[in-house]
């Protein structure tokens, strides 16, 4: 075949992917529309985080964080969720291998990773309520504090036990076999997501 007619064929499989019945990127109706809840989820925790910023610098003072949480406890908090990532990308990778019972066994690590971090995530939330956080005001004199601490992780908590129940449900489709890779990954593509954001709200509320 010349280069020429190479070319050619190029452009009519080019044409032939805007012409309706396929995806231009290669996507998937479901992946497609994934990726657009998490755009969409990306702006909110944006926007949360930027009036975290405006509240914060707008302050005259803001509380030390290190003498009202444990630091340690919420790095530690960080670490499982970031490991849970290893361990779902483990999962996506074994369902495309045909390997749907490791599959299953790296989506329950998943899972318990997951629990494990909202069960932590409780017990801090209990701390700083004992310690007299309320959403309207708190014992440090900055009621943007509370209100941002409880809002932000509060929105991240619930996406988190919300993908607890995602791979869950995915967990128990595929040891059926009702479930292809494809959806294994989809549903990885929000878990990744859950980790990444609470990587910026960790440096954003506890860090800096």
């Amino acid at each position: 075949m010349t280069t020429g007619a190479v070319d050619t064929q190029k452009r009519g499989d080019l044409a032939a992917r805007w012409s309706g019945g396929r995806s231009p990127w290669d996507l998937s109706w479901g992946k497609l529309m994934m990726w657009l809840f998490l755009i969409s989820d990306a702006m909110t925790f944006a926007a949360l985080l930027v009036g975290l910023w405006v509240a914060r610098l707008g302050s005259p003072a803001w509380p030390n964080r290190l003498e009202i949480m444990n630091l340690q406890f919420v790095a530690a908090m960080t670490v499982i969720l970031i490991c849970s990532s290893t361990t779902m990308a483990l999962a996506v990778y074994a369902a495309r291998q045909g390997a749907r019972r490791q599959a299953v066994w790296f989506l329950a690590a998943t899972i318990a990773a997951g629990c494990l971090f909202a069960g932590m995530q409780a017990t801090e939330w209990s701390h700083f309520i004992g310690e007299g956080a309320r959403l309207t005001g708190n014992p440090w004199g900055v009621p943007a504090f509370s209100f941002t601490f409880f809002v932000i992780t509060g929105l991240h908590g619930a996406h988190v036990l919300g993908g607890i129940v995602y791979l869950w449900i995915i967990a128990d489709r595929i040891a059926r076999g009702l479930s292809s890779a494809e959806g294994l990954e989809i549903a990885g593509l929000y878990w990744g997501f859950v980790d990444l954001v609470w990587v910026f709200i960790w440096s954003s509320i506890y860090l800096l």
